[in-house]
């Protein structure tokens, strides 16, 4: 059980740090330390771990009952960090909803938040926060259009046919499959999140 656990908690630090670092800054402005807080849990209950076989090899009673107090400790951590995720689940999702439309009115193009943005529009084929009509309230438009990330074809997508809004509703993403996905991933992150208490 602490192999997989630990693998698991070591999978999930790594996999949030490369692969979903970038689209943290649209849930939040300051960076996470749940990636390193992660690994580092992993990694401890690796070391922990070899502790308890040691203790059991040499038979020493105050070494397991150290290795019984640590599993107690994980144990309670998880399930609080489990049932705090259960309840603050609507605030979580409202949360995202408004960084990511306020990331969208504030896109310029070029700041880390924008790139995010873009990623999340190239990745999940969609455009805007409900759908292409969001781009139209923001500070870009009236400069860029709609971003070149919801383009269905980056061939045929001009910049002047981002700024016209009956071409750019021809030209990009306008179905709500991406946000479904995207909440879908959600879910499913979340499930086996809680799966691991």
């Amino acid at each position: 059980l602490h192999a997989y656990l630990c693998v698991v908690l070591l999978s999930v630090g790594l996999w949030w740090k490369f692969m979903l670092g970038p689209y943290m800054l649209l849930i939040s402005s300051a960076p996470s330390n749940a990636p390193y807080v992660l690994t580092g849990t992993g990694l401890a209950i690796i070391v922990f771990g070899l502790f308890g076989c040691f203790a059991t090899c040499r038979g020493r009673p105050w070494m397991l009952r150290v290795y019984a107090v640590f599993l107690s400790a994980v144990f309670m951590t998880e399930l609080i960090a489990g049932i705090s995720g259960f309840v603050f689940r609507h605030e979580i999702k409202g949360t995202f909803l408004t960084t990511y439309s306020e990331a969208v009115m504030r896109y310029d193009g070029r700041d880390d938040r924008s790139l995010a943005v873009d990623g999340v529009q190239r990745r999940l084929q969609c455009c805007g926060v409900y759908n292409y009509t969001s781009w139209f309230s923001s500070v870009y438009f009236p400069v860029g259009g709609v971003p070149s990330s919801c383009c269905v074809s980056y061939s045929d997508c001009s910049s002047a046919d981002l700024k016209n809004t009956t071409l750019a509703a021809r030209k990009v993403h306008k179905q709500l499959i991406g946000m479904s996905l995207a909440c879908c991933l959600s879910r499913f992150i979340n499930a086996n999140q809680y799966e691991m208490v």
